[in-house]
């Protein structure tokens, strides 16, 4: 295994790298091992797609989508034999 040694590294990343290790309940060696490896390995992101989808969009302002008033009972879909 190698050893990877960071200098001048801002203190407040250091805060923030912390109380990151502390709220997934390691330490700062294996909190930066894990961020390194998500980045590289592309598997960072944990949210669905759903999310994804939500956070992409979420500053688009003044959208709005009419809804159609039901006029009849909603019925099977009728697909071809």
């Amino acid at each position: 295994m190698a050893t990877l040694t960071i200098r001048d590294f801002d203190d407040r990343l250091k805060a923030e790298l912390r109380v990151r290790a502390a709220r997934h309940g390691q330490s700062m060696e294996a909190e930066v091992r894990e961020i390194l490896r998500a980045a590289l390995t592309g598997s960072a992101s944990t949210a669905g797609i759903g999310s994804r989808i939500h956070q992409r969009f979420s500053d688009v302002d003044d959208v709005s989508v009419p809804i159609p008033s039901r006029s009849e009972a909603p019925r099977a879909a009728e697909l071809p034999e």
